[in-house]
């Protein structure tokens, strides 16, 4: 991503509705895992610093392609992370427990078949994938453009790639479903140019409604059959052909 998009995240990602929400799936997710977790692409550290958080209990460690990014995210985590790319990540093999890697595989620069292929490979057999996803090609917009995003999938799409990379147990869902027409309304009625990030300030009023309502779903005993991001979890197989 671009500087400016990197520093919009810094700021935005310890409060703005948006963050807390993914942050909240991720970590619900990662409810079974113990031991070394990996968040590949890490950004400058939102989400290596939630985590850290809820759950001191992990062995957190980032990888991050953009060098003033993984500093960030090393100063603001206290995890270690170290600058590398999804597509040749810098560890060897079968070293984590779980990889956690959220709306990464969306972007032009990230081709997804060898970056799920370097993320099975530094899984353990057994270990756990976490993966998030923007949803639906047809709801790219000024944001997806900004941030250099190149794909909006639907859970169908994500299950084949991981059918293919060779995971198994393979669960996925949509999310911000409440939310999704208020996202259609804001990407394709009121957009605000080709130059518009969906990264920005909210009033508090505005932020606290749209943490609640997206809280709420998250409690939800079911899935709903739409929504603007995919969460998908999957897992290395123990036993291996």
């Amino acid at each position: 991503m671009d500087a400016d998009e990197y520093r919009l995240m810094d700021e935005a990602e310890g409060g703005m509705w948006w963050y807390s929400a993914l942050h909240a799936r991720l970590t619900d997710a990662l409810a079974p895992v113990r031991g070394r977790v990996l968040d590949a692409g890490c950004g400058t550290g939102g989400f290596l610093a939630a985590i850290g958080h809820a759950r001191p209990d992990l062995d957190r460690t980032g990888v991050e392609y953009a060098p003033q990014a993984a500093l960030r995210a090393a100063e603001k985590s206290d995890a270690a992370v170290t600058c590398g790319s999804v597509l040749a990540l810098p560890f060897p093999d079968r070293l984590f427990d779980a990889a956690v890697s959220a709306d990464v595989l969306c972007h032009a620069a990230v081709e997804p078949a060898p970056a799920l292929s370097e993320l099975y490979r530094v899984l353990r057999p057994g270990g756990l994938l976490v993966l998030n996803m923007p949803a639906y090609a047809w709801l790219t917009s000024a944001h997806d453009r900004r941030v250099h995003n190149a794909r909006r999938i639907v859970p169908s799409e994500l299950r084949a790639w991981l059918s293919d990379a060779g995971f198994t147990g393979i669960k996925t869902r949509f999310w911000n479903s409440l939310l999704l027409p208020l996202m259609i309304a804001q990407r394709k009625i009121l957009a605000r140019g080709e130059a518009a990030s969906d990264v920005a300030p909210f009033s508090p009023w505005l932020n606290a409604t749209l943490h609640g309502i997206s809280s709420f779903e998250r409690h939800l005993p079911i899935a709903l059959p739409a929504g603007g991001s995919v969460l998908a979890i999957a897992t290395r197989p123990e036993q291996e052909s």
